[in-house]
């Protein structure tokens, strides 16, 4: 969230008793437009986008995204509940449904422990029992093998077999150090193909260089790469290397430190469209940085220039460039879709196994050179995307892109028993006299309870551990065999992130809004 500097703007203040049953009105509001798309049986959501046509999605933080309503203060409510989902988004790939209805039931049993405890003891309760529920999902927690991976991948597809064998099949393909990538297919077919690529960790240095606004990611298509491990001073240095890059209308990814004038100067012509670029760090950390430079050197065909090493920038020409299918780069990392992969390759990674069994003592260093070894032997599968109509294609897209993170998460970290049933199990498996803890358990049945909802079905709370229902068959089953099951990582970041919100929102005692004038009347 971005936190501005006061305005001038008149504001509304209120206080008390009015405040909070406005943020809970605009809870309650998100919630319920939000939380029928949860589970087997949840619902699509029809909304209005900008433009004023109709969007079809079953994806949570999407409609959450495109909730906002009139009263001030009960849009403040709503707002802050987004930001749990879209955080929950962020750090897991999905939940955010999840998170939404957790920190409505949060939120309304703490209005209610309030009878019975303060404010601070209800926080410090809804904290340590936060600690208590992930201590009890690590103890369940299941690796995920190869027969796991459908059925995770079909879950988060909203059960699309279809959708979720396809996924499935690209992480058999790439494994589980591979990147899974997505985009439209043109046609009205889905399927996997897949290419030789590696992921760096290696974020965007600047918003400015985004040229996808809504996936907030530079993406280059056949760039040219330029790769040097000391810092570009100025401009005059690549001079005939941007002259070629402009002359041939290529783009052009910079692998290295550049300057703050080097950095402007390429900011400034991007930002007019005289070039095509992006700049991103040097890959790798301490004593693996110059080697995973030189990895990537040979995957991407361009020549390390280091002038500590005696190499002159002034001499640089285009025959040092290299050259890759892909580039896209995000808040978190850079993936590299290469072309045809270098014969020198496979001599590389031999060195790297070698490396990496002779290293015995230092982990630290035995865990890098394990990421070199991914680097130079990883490969990207892109999902492409196909449908009947912008407005199927959308939707569809939405729930591939959750089942990609989803899947990846549960090979991460592991799964546990889905439709709200690992959650459920904690609340039945730990016992307490404190208010706030006993807050946080009773809500953490909200997501089972709002499935069976959604399904038409009664939810009986009384169940055994790994035990639910089948929402499709009606039949109880054990979870995890049945192939209902959620990720860990998912499970985890959504109470978390849903906890905190709602301990912020639960402090406050006065709200500032702006006034709204209504125009019409």
């Amino acid at each position: 969230m971005e936190y501005n500097l006061p305005s001038e703007i008149v504001k509304e203040l209120n206080f008390g008793d009015d405040a909070k049953n406005a943020l809970t009105s605009g809870v309650e509001k998100l919630a319920k437009a939000v939380k029928s798309t949860l589970g087997a049986s949840g619902k699509c959501v029809i909304y209005e986008d900008g433009r004023g046509k109709p969007v079809i999605t079953k994806d949570g933080v999407t409609v959450a995204q495109s909730v906002v309503l009139q009263d001030p203060v009960e849009n403040i409510g709503a707002t802050l509940i987004k930001e749990a989902a879209q955080k929950t988004v962020s750090e897991a790939g999905d939940g955010t449904t999840t998170a939404t209805v957790l920190a409505e039931a949060i939120l309304k049993n703490v209005y209610k422990g309030l009878a019975k405890s303060s404010t601070r003891e209800i926080k410090q309760g809804i904290d340590s029992a936060v600690d208590k529920v992930i201590k009890y999902l690590d103890t369940i927690t299941i690796q995920v093998d190869d027969n796991m991976l459908n059925n995770v991948a079909t879950i988060s597809c909203n059960n699309d077999k279809d959708l979720g064998s396809i996924i499935a099949e690209a992480y058999n393909k790439v494994g589980k150090d591979g990147v899974v990538l997505m985009e439209s297919s043109g046609t009205d077919e889905t399927f996997v193909d897949t290419v030789d690529g590696v992921q760096l960790g290696c974020k965007l240095t600047s918003p400015h260089f985004i040229t996808n606004q809504d996936k907030q990611r530079c993406e280059l298509e056949k760039p040219l790469v330029l790769i040097c491990m000391s810092e570009i001073p100025n401009i005059r240095k690549i001079q005939s290397i941007l002259e070629f890059v402009i002359q041939n209308n290529r783009s052009l990814l910079i692998i290295g430190k550049v300057s703050q004038q080097v950095k402007s100067a390429l900011l400034m012509n991007k930002v007019k469209g005289n070039i095509k670029v992006n700049i991103i760090d040097p890959p790798g950390f301490g004593p693996t940085k110059k080697d995973t430079c030189e990895d990537v050197a040979i995957l991407t065909g361009a020549t390390l220039f280091n002038e500590e090493l005696g190499d002159d920038l002034d001499a640089m020409t285009p025959d040092d460039l290299g050259e890759v299918e892909r580039v896209v780069t995000d808040d978190k990392s850079t993936v590299i879709t290469l072309g045809e992969m270098n014969e020198n390759i496979e001599e590389r990674i031999d060195s790297v196994v070698k490396l990496i069994a002779e290293e015995k003592d230092n982990g630290f260093i035995k865990r890098k050179l394990e990421d070199r070894l991914a680097i130079l032997t990883g490969s990207v599968a892109i999902i492409k995307v196909g449908a009947n109509s912008k407005v199927e294609l959308k939707e569809k897209k939405d729930r591939v892109d959750d089942a990609i993170h989803a899947t990846k998460a549960a090979l991460k970290e592991g799964i546990v028993p889905g439709g709200g049933i690992a959650l459920l199990n904690a609340s039945q498996k730990i016992s307490t006299d404190a208010v706030g803890e006993q807050v946080l358990l009773d809500a953490i049945q909200s997501p089972f309870k709002t499935i069976m909802h959604n399904a038409g079905l009664d939810p009986q709370t009384s169940v055994d551990e790994g035990m639910g229902v089948n929402v499709v068959t009606g039949d109880s089953v054990n979870m995890v065999e049945a192939g209902i099951i959620d990720p860990v990582l998912v499970t985890k970041t959504a109470l978390i992130n849903a906890a905190s919100v709602v301990s912020t929102i639960i402090s406050a005692d006065c709200i500032i809004s702006n006034i709204r004038i209504d125009e019409g009347s």
